[in-house]
């Protein structure tokens, strides 16, 4: 239903590329393997691909009804 990428902190790399998805079904979320063969199909650089997937309930929003990205790039 809405999806938001955003950079996490790792230890090793410095930063990753974490798609935060909130599915239309949360019984039955994509995986990383088939977000990455979505973005691929859709044209998407491999080098831009997130490299982790977060499956949440729902995306934290701001005041004005955006996605909160600073939330998400917090919470783990």
């Amino acid at each position: 239903a809405t999806v938001a990428v955003v950079a996490r902190a790792d230890a090793r790399t410095g930063e990753r590329v974490c798609a935060c998805v909130a599915a239309r079904r949360a019984d039955d979320p994509p995986t990383l393997t088939e977000l990455a063969s979505f973005l691929t199909e859709a044209g998407l650089s491999r080098r831009k691909l997130p490299e982790l997937l977060e499956v949440l309930p729902s995306l934290p929003m701001t005041a004005s009804g955006k996605v909160d990205k600073q939330a998400l790039r917090t919470q783990r």
